[in-house]
């Protein structure tokens, strides 16, 4: 029951629900709540005066609110109007659980009504401190909210099972346990108050008394009252619209409101929607099940990897000790890596027990939240919320898919001591895998007819020699940095083609594949070196780079934690020809030097060069919201909520420019574009996170964003047709963003290093197209020339 206890918290004021309203986006407020958090708008905002001016815009449309607080040009992006453009704006506050919410734009005037009855002012509108959907309030203000009865009887239950052991309501010190309860009365009981208050003779004679937790459940199981219309407040639910998603009485119905709408029993529909929601619940509850027992099997590998890795340690010491002086750098030296394969699988296991927990816990609650409100018998209000759990169950259930209950470690250390070297070969040490009676696989050949590099992406292709007769189980594709540096693995799978994105533009990479099986792995094919692209308006072509006359055998890393992307590839026409020498393969897609022998390659850059590169948006990693067309240059959503995607190609050197343009522009969304990491949180606006740099703006304003710090707040929105360009300037670590061909703001951010790909997050209110390929802005060219 204690996960459920977040389900039943007010957003704003942090406590359980009092009163709860349920709003057309499904959340929950307080009365009161709702109350504190109305925002009067202007009057050329009122429903009354867009009737006027016949723009026909539903009062339900999102307002244009100012989001900036006057107070700070870092707050979080969200305000109010102060009623009218003489009023001074209120900076906006967070509630105990961090939301943040608006306040009143001044104090509400003095009422002897109750706050629930209280007028409200006219042209009101609230914001749901959740999704930020601004609504404006009709004549019947917050009466106009269905209550959320359902919820109120769950928290009550909830509140009830927590209560201690009941006390007595009579006595005047310290009250006692009480140990009856008087049905007529309501009242409970100790044993001498019960004997001096409720005596039994006389018309007490003829009470009921019965033991406290009776009693208890007695209280919850009274009726509870009858649900009536909220346009007809004398009248009760008696049917359900399915248009509308909605209990309805006879006289809304007499009304004509929903003449040409579905209208099925009030009784029928909450048994289907009960039904729905616990064949929902079944699954959900199975992924619980299978949850619980992979953590069970994750526990259990942290205890084999901590005996495995003792056990290795020891039989290492004893091994490296026997070695005497000569071996006692050496040992230290092993030792470092047993340590490292050590902690490295432990930090993997404990992560993904960490994220796992989590995820538990949160779908306990919510199962635990939802049967309790199965147990509720007012239909209309079951049918008020039964949708949006619905679909909730449905997503939590999906999030367990797609090895989410699969361990990525497993919990062997593969390494083995061989003790058998002569003192003089003590240097060459290292670990070689257990050995076995059938041979290694043959060394894989490099297909050159398939390999080629496009942008910064390459892909390599190999094969098993036509006479090898010994299998191989899979394959090791190792890149070095593009420095020269240590070769780490970049794949390691069954496929013989493999493309990696996100290289450097214009450096020269090195690159070797090994087979392996179960008795080890085969020597290294010959090295091939790859040339990324520098400009891909040039003309493709190749080049022998110089071939040092002696390689030395690297030995396996342990596996390497990457941003490079990988991706399956298939097949396709070479750019390159074939050159080879005993040790070299080479590879090229630009001309760097002419092809002299034994001449220097150096690279001899500007003070300022563009690296132009043509890309898509990528479907692979983006939100399952997300809506491709146009070859996957132009997408929209199928949520109201923010969801990202980001583009196929990365960037960490040089400069780079593409636009979007706004196809489509509803009800004035709130579209962020910017640079993000590959593992960018991708359910939330960009810049929420520490993993993306990004600029969201609307009709009237922008803001930048990162790591959901906002600055910078500038006037001038973008509307339908509207251009925005994004300037990732690496060389010199900036991020700068435009609107129709003119510089938004300041420089965005500086010191931005690292891997970077383009990325936009947006909702079902917008739709962008992609434009790549493109030069920066002439005004950016000369001023970078000149500095």
């Amino acid at each position: 029951m204690e996960e459920m206890e977040e389900e039943l918290k007010c957003p704003v004021c942090g406590s359980f629900y009092r009163e709860p309203i349920i709003l057309p986006c499904s959340h929950n407020l307080c009365q009161a709540c709702a109350r504190n958090i109305l925002v009067q708008t202007p009057e050329s905002e009122s429903p009354q005066s867009r009737r006027a001016s016949g723009s026909g815009v539903s009062d339900y449309d999102y307002l244009d609110l100012d989001k900036m607080s006057l107070y700070s040009e870092a707050d979080s992006g969200y305000g109010s109007y102060g009623g009218f453009a003489s009023a001074p704006t209120t900076p906006c506050q967070k509630s105990p659980n961090g939301v943040r919410v608006f306040p009143p734009a001044m104090p509400p005037p003095p009422t002897h009504l109750s706050p629930a009855l209280a007028p409200v002012p006219r042209n009101s509108c609230i914001t749901c401190p959740q999704c930020h959907r601004s609504l404006i309030l009709d004549d019947r203000g917050l009466r106009g909210f269905p209550k959320n009865r359902v919820l109120e009887g769950v928290i009550d239950r909830y509140q009830q099972s927590k209560a201690a052991a009941l006390k007595c309501q009579l006595c005047e010190k310290a009250p006692k346990e009480a140990t009856v309860m008087c049905e007529q009365c309501d009242v409970f009981y100790c044993d001498p108050c019960r004997l001096r208050c409720h005596p039994p003779r006389g018309p007490l004679a003829k009470h009921r008394l019965v033991p406290p937790a009776q009693g208890r459940v007695s209280r919850r199981l009274s009726p509870r009252k009858v649900s009536t219309c909220t346009d007809h407040e004398l009248e009760n639910h008696s049917m359900y619209c399915v248009q509308c998603k909605m209990p309805v009485c006879y006289q809304c119905l007499e009304e004509g409101k929903h003449s040409s709408h579905e209208v099925k029993a009030l009784g029928a529909m909450w048994k289907l929607h009960k039904s729905q929601l616990s064949q929902a619940l079944n699954g959900l509850s199975d992924r619980a099940k299978e949850a619980k027992e992979f953590l069970v099997q994750l526990r259990s590998m942290v205890q084999q990897i901590q005996e495995n890795s003792v056990e290795f340690e020891a039989c290492l010491v004893a091994q490296c000790d026997a070695l005497i002086d000569a071996l006692n750098r050496r040992k230290a030296q092993l030792l470092a890596r047993v340590n490292k394969e050590h902690e490295h699988k432990l930090k993997v296991v404990r992560d993904q027990i960490s994220h796992c927990t989590v995820k538990l816990r949160q779908t306990t609650g919510l199962m635990e939240y939802c049967l309790e409100v199965i147990k509720e018998n007012d239909p209309s209000g079951f049918l008020q919320i039964s949708d949006a759990l619905i679909r909730r169950v449905h997503l939590t259930e999906g999030q367990w898919g797609k090895g989410a209950l699969t361990p990525r470690m497993t919990t062997d250390l593969d390494l083995s001591l061989d003790n058998g070297p002569l003192l003089q070969s003590i240097h060459q040490l290292d670990f070689v895998q257990v050995k076995a009676s059938s041979p290694v696989p043959a060394t894989p050949i490099l297909q050159l007819e398939e390999c080629c590099t496009h942008n910064n992406s390459a892909t390599l292709s190999w094969k098993q020699p036509p006479l090898s007769t010994v299998a191989a189980d899979g394959y090791i594709l190792e890149l070095d940095d593009g420095s020269g540096g240590q070769f780490r693995e970049v794949y390691v799978g069954k496929e013989t083609m493999c493309t990696v994105d996100g290289l450097h533009f214009n450096s020269t990479y090195n690159a070797r594949v090994k087979a392996f099986n179960k008795t080890g792995v085969s020597p290294y094919s010959k090295t091939l070196v790859l040339q990324t692209s520098e400009d891909t308006d040039s003309e493709e072509q190749t080049l022998p780079f110089p071939v040092p006359s002696e390689r030395l055998p690297l030995r396996r890393m342990s596996p390497f934690s990457s941003t490079l992307n990988l991706q399956p590839s298939f097949p396709g026409r070479s750019y390159f020809d074939f050159r080879s020498s005993p040790h070299q393969l080479s590879l090229h897609s630009s001309l760097q030097s002419l092809n002299t022998p034994g001449c220097n390659f150096e690279t001899q850059s500007a003070s300022y060069s563009q690296l132009v590169a043509w890309f898509a948006f990528d479907p692979g990693s983006a939100h399952s919201d997300i809506i491709f067309s146009n070859d996957n240059l132009t997408v929209t959503c199928s949520s109201y909520d923010d969801r990202v995607v980001l583009g196929k190609t990365g960037f960490s050197k040089g400069v780079h420019y593409w636009e979007l343009t706004v196809d489509r522009y509803d009800n004035h969304p709130d579209p962020a574009f910017g640079v993000a990491r590959i593992d960018v949180m991708k359910d939330v606006m960009l810049g929420k996170d520490d993993k993306a740099w990004a600029m969201y703006v609307d009709n009237n304003r922008s803001w930048f964003m990162h790591n959901n710090s906002h600055t910078n707040r500038t006037e001038g929105g973008i509307t339908k047709g509207a251009t925005i360009g994004v300037l990732l300037d690496l060389n010199r670590k900036t991020l700068t963003f435009f609107i129709n061909n003119e510089q938004q703001g300041p420089i965005a951010f500086e010191n931005v290093e690292g891997l970077f790909f383009p990325a936009v997050s947006l909702n079902r209110n917008v739709q962008v197209t992609l434009h790549t390929g493109l030069p920066v802005p002439d005004f950016y060219s000369s001023r970078a020339s000149i500095a």
